[in-house]
């Protein structure tokens, strides 16, 4: 009876240490599956998600990019118009109230996007910015271009093909954008500190390549000495290309543009636009998720990081090094 109960409590204890066993390792596993299986998320509010905007999709693409090498579930949102600040005010809203892990901004407007960066704060949500800048401290790093220093690149190259004394126009974008603001001020610094410049004034298309167009036809007639534009974006730099070609006016009224897209390639092969100002829009979107990712796993982040820029001409953008920056699809 001795040995069969000494069997019994043996058993019994062998079954227990097992289920103990068991259990630990399905729960813990439960625990270590509930971690693995929830990637980070990260939510990117960027200034227009148009497809006519050749900078935002190749942004995108970037974040993508950067998405699927680390594992990060990324959404991209925004307005259809860099204008429709109101909207992009609602989606960080909605962005906030889903609670990512990062949310990436790229702020349609300096000041008014401030106070929903303190939102995003007291939230407890890490907030990054791409792109355009906001009039707050909030933000864990800055992934862009350096925009004073592309701004001066813009102008130096329309000051090279200018001669003598000359009148120029900057056909800028969204007013109160960072990105406009710093690029106009960077144009600016080198036209007035050269006396052979009078600039005429700085015009805004509202990211619109018509108002872009139209202005620029307005401004061909009301002075017919002008020599040289600005464009500060896309849409401001092939509207304003546009109208200098159907104006009669290519070869002589000069104009350097900023970005790269089809409609700029072709007015660069015509001879239309002289030079324009390239950025790195992917590597702003894998750099804002890269940084996103080091960011939680608490390593160190710069406060700032300048994606670059290159003056692209006729003449050196089918150089090997140049094709990717002026033909991101290709």
């Amino acid at each position: 009876m001795a040995r069969r109960s000494d069997t019994k409590r043996l058993l019994t204890f062998v079954l227990a240490v097992v289920a103990l066993t068991l259990a630990g390792i399905y729960g813990l596993g439960a625990l270590r599956g509930e971690d693995a299986a929830k990637p980070l998320s990260v939510t990117v509010v960027i200034k227009s998600v148009s497809k006519e905007m050749e900078f935002w999709q190749v942004l995108m693409e970037g974040v993508h990019a950067a998405a699927k090498e680390f594992g990060v579930n990324a959404s991209v949102v925004g307005p259809q118009r860099e204008t429709d600040i109101d909207i992009q005010i609602g989606m960080l809203r909605q962005a906030v109230s889903e609670r990512p892990n990062v949310i990436l901004m790229a702020a349609a407007d300096y000041n008014r996007l401030a106070p929903l960066a303190e939102e995003i704060d007291r939230a407890g949500i890490p907030l990054i910015t791409i792109d355009s800048a906001v009039n707050s401290e909030v933000p864990r790093s800055f992934i862009a271009t350096d925009n004073v220093e592309a701004g001066k690149k813009a102008a130096l190259k329309l000051a090279e093909l200018l001669d003598g004394p000359a009148r120029v126009a900057i056909i800028s974008y969204v007013k109160e954008t960072a990105t406009q603001i710093e690029r106009e001020s960077g144009v600016r610094s080198v036209l007035e500190a050269d006396p052979r410049f009078e600039i005429v004034g700085t015009y805004y298309s509202d990211g619109d390549e018509n108002v872009a167009y139209e202005t620029t036809k307005e401004l061909l007639r009301k002075y017919p000495d002008l020599k040289g534009f600005v464009g500060l974006n896309e849409p401001s730099s092939v509207g304003a290309g546009r109208a200098i070609r159907d104006m009669g006016r290519g070869g002589e009224a000069l104009l350097v543009g900023f970005d790269s897209s089809v409609d700029e390639v072709r007015l660069l092969e015509e001879g239309v636009i002289q030079a324009t100002v390239v950025q790195r829009p992917f590597n702003m979107g894998y750099l804002g998720v890269k940084t996103a990712v080091d960011l939680i796993a608490g390593r160190k982040v710069p406060a700032s990081i300048d994606t670059g820029s290159l003056v692209i001409t006729k003449a050196n953008m089918y150089e090997e090094e140049n094709q990717q920056l002026v033909f991101p699809f290709n």
